[in-house]
């Protein structure tokens, strides 16, 4: 119960930018929401049937998490804190709240794929201001509304797997949108309607 108070006080307080120092402080966190969850050890969440967890690499921060995040019908307040700092909008910092039903969604990708790696993180959450400077300068591909910036999308790809067959597992979740981008090596999925691109 100490160090889910502790992660607690930790994870309310307003975080500066991302220093070296701060890998450390997600390590620990993402550690401290095992340990703290519902007063379970780390070892029975982990092997629990109910438990959903996520591992997570972004690619513009270096940072990397393993959590987690849902045990049965219960999210873990403190692994969605955690969750909604990683993925938040790398250009600005700013950090949105993510639907916790994305993270479901990637823990179906995984158990369909039957993968053991990290996705790696393109884009989580975007603020809208990032989303209009992107919009604006790349020529097209970003939508004036993006699901990124309501929390309900993620830019990923999967070590070790075709990008043809995560998105081909995306598409038979039919869980939302699928958007297939080869060239710049990853793929969109959100909790949105069903469509694909």
């Amino acid at each position: 119960m100490q160090n889910r108070m502790a992660f607690s006080n930790v994870a309310s307080m307003s975080l500066p930018p991302l220093l070296p120092g701060r890998r450390l402080f997600l390590r620990k966190s993402a550690q401290l929401v095992v340990a703290g969850a519902g007063g379970m050890s780390a070892r029975a969440m982990a092997s629990s049937p109910e438990t959903r967890t996520l591992a997570l690499d972004h690619t513009h921060t270096g940072e990397r998490l393993s959590l987690v995040y849902a045990v049965g019908e219960r999210y873990l307040a403190d692994a969605l804190n955690t969750l909604n700092h990683f993925l938040r909008d790398h250009y600005s910092g700013a950090v949105g709240v993510i639907d916790p039903q994305l993270f479901d969604l990637l823990h179906r990708l995984t158990a369909e794929l039957g993968a053991r790696q990290s996705f790696q993180v393109i884009s989580g959450y975007r603020s809208p201001a990032t989303n209009e400077t992107l919009r604006t300068t790349r020529g097209g591909g970003v939508a004036s509304h993006s699901l990124h910036m309501d929390g309900k999308a993620i830019d990923i790809r999967l070590p070790g797997v075709p990008l043809a067959q995560l998105r081909d597992a995306a598409l038979s979740l039919r869980a939302g949108g699928v958007g297939y981008y080869p060239q710049e090596q990853f793929v969109h999925v959100d909790i949105g309607r069903v469509r694909h691109w």
